[in-house]
């Protein structure tokens, strides 16, 4: 069987999450230490390795609203929030001209956050990478799809930006289908099976835990809350934080529930149960700190 490929950055990634543990305040209950924002339903491409790639894929020219964005990072001030902000998802978070709003909102209100974006690099520029870390971003991971010449092209770009080395993350996904392009590839919980590099649906699922909705929230530019980054198809919502708090979503019985499943290996729901992703690289910690709660 061919070895997977595991994107390097996904060490640095635990690392963090270890290190930034905290739990509501007076309680024994965990953070999550990852805030996902998947801030549009848009991207400027359709890789072969995505979902968007296939033909029945939506796309939505729609934004996350500037006061959603105020409300979900008071509610973290409160709690002192120290782990992760990234702005990501199933989009290209710099087709949202109101990117930089959004950053800089979060940082002022959560300033000991560790603010990040992960985009394609195809709209960068210097002045848009200046302009990017100014209002509040702390690292940008940048994934290159056109080959060698595009990612020497974003290197002496970051270079000229003049930003420390250590904030920015190059990763070539421009790599042949044998080395998994350079991704950790997955079938995004049933969603490839359609794409243009198509991945079928586990017929067996798994019998191994996934820790994911033990340490991440996942929140959609509409308002609702994932289960996991992974549920391209978003068919398990727990909430929606127009209407609920970050705190009672997280609490939710149907997010307690997914988690206790998850954590002891039941992946017998949808869309877990067609899943292929290894979901123990990160979050290990957060999994056995929601065991010993429900032990105390």
């Amino acid at each position: 069987m061919k070895k997977k490929f595991i994107d390097p950055y996904l060490k640095l990634k635990s690392k963090k999450s270890n290190e930034v543990f905290q739990f509501f305040p007076d309680t024994n209950i965990p953070l999550p230490s990852e805030f996902e924002i998947s801030e549009s339903g848009t991207c400027n491409r359709k890789c072969s390795f995505c979902p968007r790639s296939a033909i029945e894929y939506k796309d939505v020219k729609e934004f996350i609203k500037t006061d959603l964005i105020k409300k979900f990072s008071l509610e973290l001030k409160d709690y002192k929030f120290n782990g992760t902000i990234r702005f990501s998802g199933f989009v290209e978070p710099l087709l949202d001209k109101n990117i930089y709003n959004i950053i800089n909102i979060c940082k002022k209100n959560i300033p000991a956050s560790n603010i990040e974006l992960v985009t394609n690099g195809d709209v960068l520029s210097v002045s848009r990478i200046k302009k990017l870390f100014i209002s509040g971003l702390d690292k940008l991971l940048i994934s290159v799809y056109d080959g060698p010449e595009d990612e020497e092209k974003l290197k002496e770009m970051c270079n000229d930006a003049q930003i420390n080395k250590d904030q920015i993350f190059i990763r070539p996904r421009y790599l042949p289908p044998d080395e998994d392009f350079g991704i950790t590839l997955s079938n995004r919980a049933g969603m490839m099976k359609n794409a243009e590099f198509k991945i079928s649906n586990l017929e067996n699922k798994l019998d191994k835990p996934c820790y994911y909705p033990s340490y991440t929230f996942f929140l959609d530019y509409n308002g609702d809350v994932l289960m996991c980054p992974h549920d391209w198809g978003k068919k398990n919502i727990l909430g929606n934080l127009l209407n609920n708090s970050v705190k009672e979503i997280w609490l939710s019985k149907l997010a307690k529930e997914t988690r206790n499943r998850l954590i002891n290996s039941d992946r017998g729901f949808s869309p877990c149960d067609v899943c292929d992703v290894n979901g123990t690289l990160i979050g290990k910690k957060h999994a056995n700190a929601w065991l010993k709660s429900k032990k105390i």
